[in-house]
């Protein structure tokens, strides 16, 4: 059955679909919105979005839903060594906190934000293929669940559909900068403790686990090891869990008076850049880069990336740029924003010991009021690892803690 005609079509309706719909229909453009799943419901996820996403929710205005779901404010950082810990605030004075929301309220929360802003939403619909005239995307085959198959077109489909993206694999989108998996992580939720308000981390030698609230009085605990060990690991997830925070007694015998209120999700994360754009398509979110969760960067780098795609389009829709022009200076803009902050994530996602110059870097920082702010900022991904790695940002602390 025909359908009808859109300015975009926007398949996946998560952290980078729907936003990206919505800023798309608040510009005053045409959109479906499209997603296989229905909502609320849960995905595989970091949960927190640092103080940049947080600013990007409060300009949507959509930051008093989330506070209003009752999942506490995230004001400090801790990052614990072993030797020394670095304890810091992550964000700026006009975005000061993170949050660390469940994906059902939170991708509940976007996606009816985008039906409000005028954005037509099925959910349930299954993408069967694309279509294509002539090498150029032109729309979709689809149907929602007990459906007919209908055919939909677009003068741009985007494919906000993850790291396994259905749009990315039609349009054969190529990676560069790939890195092979390093970690296996596993996370559940305890109740029973009582929010401390900080987004917790220790590392240890080939062992990382973090704990941060959540909606319901919860905490979000997760642990990794390396991918090298996840074949053994994952025959016993809770025992080989537990190991990882016994390396952290005090925090351990926390977990341990508290309860498991869920089952454990695991996951092992690929790191990459995707072409994002192409003859009538785009990629948006996971779809499009992605790395090593340990920095927890994939909601605020969704957001990110759902603006700055909603702008190029509306550049390209009302014929301010050509769609080439656009997309590629966003690809561009992207890339240059991100790397940074990519091979940071991906050091500090193989676990291996900081190298001593990081070592005394760090025991320099470790007292600065400052500079375990600035540390906190750069692992929030508000100020980036090249400024702060910079070796004039170098001397200044290492001057400071020779006072």
């Amino acid at each position: 059955m025909a359908g009808r005609s859109y300015d975009a079509i926007v398949i996946g309706a998560r952290c980078a679909g729907s936003p990206t719909a919505m800023l798309l229909a608040r510009k005053g453009h045409r959109v479906l919105l499209v997603d296989k799943a229905t909502f609320p419901s849960d995905t595989i996820s970091t949960h927190m979005i640092h103080p940049s996403g947080v600013a990007a929710l409060k300009r949507w205005g959509l930051l008093d839903r989330v506070v209003a779901t009752g999942c506490p404010p995230i004001g400090t950082y801790t990052f614990d060594f072993g030797p020394i810990v670095i304890s810091g605030s992550p964000g700026t004075a006009d975005s000061p906190i993170g949050y660390g929301p469940r994906r059902t309220v939170l991708d509940k929360i976007l996606i009816d934000a985008a039906s409000e802003s005028g954005v037509e939403v099925r959910e349930g619909f299954t993408v069967e293929e694309l279509m294509f005239d002539n090498g150029r995307v032109t729309g979709l085959r689809g149907h929602d669940k007990g459906g007919e198959t209908v055919t939909e077109n677009a003068r741009v489909v985007i494919g906000a559909d993850g790291v396994n993206s259905f749009v990315a694999k039609a349009v054969d989108a190529q990676k560069y900068n790939e890195k092979a998996p390093v970690l296996a992580v596993y996370y559940s939720y305890w109740s029973g403790m009582p929010s401390t308000g900080r987004f917790d981390t220790w590392t240890r030698p080939n062992r990382g686990f973090a704990s941060w609230p959540t909606n319901d009085g919860l905490m979000l605990i997760v642990s990794g090891w390396p991918i090298t060990e996840f074949e053994a690991n994952k025959k016993d997830v809770e025992g080989n869990f537990m190991k990882n925070l016994d390396l952290a007694p005090a925090f351990a015998e926390r977990v341990r008076a508290g309860k498991r209120e869920e089952t454990f999700s695991g996951a092992v994360v690929p790191n990459y850049f995707r072409k994002p754009h192409g003859d009538g398509w785009a990629l948006v979110g996971d779809a499009a880069y992605i790395k090593d969760s340990i920095t927890a960067q994939g909601i605020s780098d969704a957001f990110r990336d759902a603006e700055s795609c909603a702008n190029a389009l509306d550049d390209t829709f009302t014929g301010r740029r050509t769609f080439g022009d656009a997309m590629s200076e966003r690809q561009s803009e992207r890339d240059s924003h991100s790397m940074p902050m990519y091979e940071f994530t991906y050091q500090l996602a193989t676990l291996a010991p900081p190298p001593p110059e990081a070592q005394q870097l760090f025991g320099a920082v470790y007292g600065n009021k400052d500079a375990m702010d600035a540390f906190c900022r750069m692992s929030a991904g508000v100020l980036s690892p090249a400024e702060f790695f910079s070796e004039e940002n170098v001397k200044l602390i290492f001057a400071a803690a020779h006072r």
